[in-house]
């Protein structure tokens, strides 16, 4: 999708960093233009291989306060992620520049597979994509974390995952403010409900290594229909394993039988449905449908790409905040905004 915070480059640029990066020629180069936030190119060398290369957006533009060092995050995820097991690109070269003329930049062997968005399935083949999507975000999870929960690269963090959720939350209300972004609630109603069940994140106390960006967009499949990759770690942060079945349910509900939750499990993955998981269900699907909303007013996306995306991102927001309050009208309130 267009967006603002895409930057472009001429073919020589390209060629530049091409040779600066990797000491090879470029002999082709296609935008690729699926992403949101990050510009990206399919890169021909004269070594014949094909790369890609993710350019973060320019360093003195404003974007949201969790976004700060999208690559560096990624970068930190394939160091861990790749040893692990995880199926994921190889990381070939990355480049951090803070300076106005700079911006940072990772540079990924290419994929020769198909995004599972883009590919046509029947459900016995849907079912088995799930349940390795599974396996995979179980290892994933597994990563031995420091103790800090949040964004790191950010600043955005708690030793707590609550402390680190609160102030995740309170960022993202605050770039709303900035933005004037329009949601179905107040802003200070949006905060008390979140506050007010904030309770139920005491739950989790080791941070695991979440992805939060697990779409069919970012799962590609191989000739065989079987998981490839899984790409655009760029959300990634350490907090609750549960935050990562929010992605691959969109727009809509996790469920028991749901054969992503059955691969999970059976690579060792805990995941127990009780009553505080599905409130923090609630409260990362409530996390996620604002960053959707609120990331419009950095990047200026064309109404015609957009519109139906925040309408679908508002009324499930509601939907999500009605759920919050039903469960403080059973169960009373926890906590004071």
């Amino acid at each position: 999708m267009d967006s603002r915070t895409k930057r472009r480059l001429s073919p020589a640029q390209l060629g530049e960093i091409a040779r600066d990066a990797l000491g090879r020629a470029l002999t082709s180069s296609e935008e690729l233009t699926d992403g949101f936030a990050n510009a990206a190119w399919r890169l021909g060398l004269d070594d014949g291989r094909q790369v890609v290369l993710k350019l973060g957006p320019p360093p003195d533009l404003r974007m949201l306060t969790y976004e700060r060092h999208l690559l560096r995050t990624e970068a930190m995820v394939y160091h861990l992620a790749k040893p692990a097991g995880v199926p994921m690109p190889d990381l070939l070269h990355a480049s951090f520049d803070d300076s106005a003329l700079g911006g940072d930049y990772l540079i990924l062997s290419a994929l020769d597979g198909a995004a599972w968005s883009a590919t046509s399935l029947g459900p016995a083949e849907e079912s088995a994509i799930r349940f390795e999507l599974g396996r995979h975000l179980a290892r994933l999870h597994a990563i031995p974390g420091t103790g800090v929960f949040g964004y790191p690269y950010a600043g955005l963090t708690g030793r707590t995952w609550r402390d680190a959720f609160l102030v995740m939350m309170g960022a993202m209300l605050d770039d709303a403010v900035h933005y004037n972004t329009r949601l179905p609630a107040t802003i200070v109603e949006i905060a008390g409900l979140v506050h007010r069940n904030a309770h139920v994140l005491d739950e989790v106390v080791t941070p695991a290594l979440v992805h939060f960006d697990v779409w069919p967009g970012n799962v590609f499949l191989d000739g065989d229909r079987r998981i490839q990759a899984i790409i655009d770690f760029e959300r990634a942060f350490w907090g609750d394993p549960l935050a990562d079945f929010i992605t691959p349910t969109l727009f809509g509900e996790l469920r028991e039988d749901d054969p992503l939750l059955t691969g999970y499990r059976s690579e060792g993955g805990r995941a127990d449905l009780g009553e505080g998981a599905w409130t923090r269900l609630a409260l990362y699907r409530v996390y996620l449908y604002l960053i959707m909303l609120v990331e419009d007013g950095p990047r200026q996306y064309p109404e015609e790409s957009y519109g139906r995306i925040r309408d679908l991102s508002t009324r499930s927001l509601a939907s999500c905040l009605d759920t919050l309050r039903a469960g403080l009208r059973q169960h009373g309130p926890h906590a004071r905004v």
